[in-house]
């Protein structure tokens, strides 16, 4: 045990170690709970790897701000909650249509509004999707583990510089909080993903131009003697605004198909228990950990169940759901919300099987004894 690196840490902390690893170098952030540790330890750490961190006065300028530090080339992350993950839709949006890669981290808590600032909840799974406004796509991940936390926030930076877009990583107040002994690797040994830089003369460069087959632009960081302009309007190659209908069709379709064109890359999910099940479970984040102790219960009194666990939350996992769909008798989706994920798993399963839900809003787990009784009464 003594070449290993094993630790005991809250599921905050591994995002941030993640993010170091990742090559975060930048985070700009205000308090909020259940996420302030994220930027607690970001202060703390950040410096001791020629990094900086600044306390911001508020989540709009905080998302303004990492924006702007991935312009000049550094990886940037923020994290907040529900009020604040509100706030920064806009700056979302404009980070989307001007394809800026970085991360936003989002702990979830009671809501709307102020809610229950210290409880547990999943209520932002469609505000991560659909909460900025206009045509586009988004990349959501999901981790239920303090070990998959910090693999899923390199993982998050990875994905934002390879499609150069904002990439959301959800977490709940419990998977936040918790504390597991984890093994971190050798960080020669994982793989980290930088974004594309341009091959061509400065004088040729275009911000937004594509090659071939390839619909993500290389990205050339400012002061490295690249011109371009940035907008939050359609813009052509250049960066110029423009109201030229056929560049703003092609540059929302492209913004959208760079994602959901590559799904099978994006897509990452767990499938637990379910080769001989005819009836499944799907859950994710800290919901997912009393599922699978439900699940070994169930079993034990002969039920044929399963968990799918989407890993990543947005582009949904839409093969694997449909798949599974067609060979179990009825899909349960369990989350801490009255059905935001069931929406989307009705959509895609409903016409192949019966999909039901089972919630809860009151700020407290869904525990096991919780599952079993539902699945059992069902």
């Amino acid at each position: 045990m003594a070449d290993k690196n094993i630790v005991l840490m809250q599921g905050n902390e591994a995002c941030v170690e993640g993010a170091l690893i990742a090559g975060m170098r930048f985070y700009a952030g205000y308090p909020i709970t259940p996420s302030t540790e994220i930027a607690e330890i970001s202060a703390a750490k950040l410096p001791k790897v020629g990094g900086k961190f600044i306390q911001m006065e508020d989540e709009i300028a905080s998302i303004s701000a990492i924006i702007g530090a991935s312009l000049t080339g550094v990886k940037a992350m923020t994290a907040t909650s529900g009020p604040g993950f509100s706030l920064k839709q806009e700056g979302i949006g404009y980070a989307i249509i001007a394809e800026i890669p970085c991360v936003i981290v989002d702990v979830q808590r009671g809501g709307p509004s102020t809610g229950l600032p210290t409880s547990p909840a999943q209520g932002d799974i469609m505000q991560a999707r659909w909460g900025t406004h206009g045509e586009h796509s988004i990349i959501a991940l999901y981790p239920s583990t303090v070990k998959e936390v910090f693999d899923t926030t390199i993982r998050a930076f990875n994905l934002s510089e390879k499609y150069r877009t904002p990439v959301i990583l959800l977490m709940d107040e419990v998977v936040a909080h918790m504390r597991e002994k984890i093994e971190l690797p050798n960080p020669d040994n994982i793989e980290i993903y930088n974004r594309k830089k341009p091959s061509c003369n400065p004088s040729e460069y275009m911000a937004y131009r594509v090659k071939d087959q390839d619909i993500v632009p290389e990205m050339a960081s400012f002061g490295d003697g690249y011109r371009y302009h940035v907008t939050g309007l359609v813009h052509d190659e250049a960066g110029i605004p423009t109201n030229d209908g056929n560049i703003a069709e092609k540059l929302l379709t492209r913004l959208v198909e760079k994602i959901e064109n590559n799904v099978d890359d994006i897509v990452e999910y767990e499938e637990y228990e379910l080769d001989d099940a005819d009836e499944a479970i799907i859950a994710y984040g800290s919901t997912a950990r009393s599922v699978k102790s439900a699940i070994e219960t169930l079993r034990e009194r002969g039920r044929k169940i399963g968990l799918f666990r989407p890993i990543t939350i947005w582009p949904s996992p839409k093969k694997q759901i449909e798949s599974l769909a067609k060979r179990v008798n009825r899909i349960t989706v369990v989350e801490m919300n009255l059905g935001q994920y069931y929406l989307e798993v009705d959509r895609i399963a409903g016409k192949f099987t019966n999909v039901r839900k089972f919630n809860r809003v009151n700020g407290e787990l869904i525990s096991p004894k919780d599952i079993i009784s539902f699945i059992e009464e069902g």
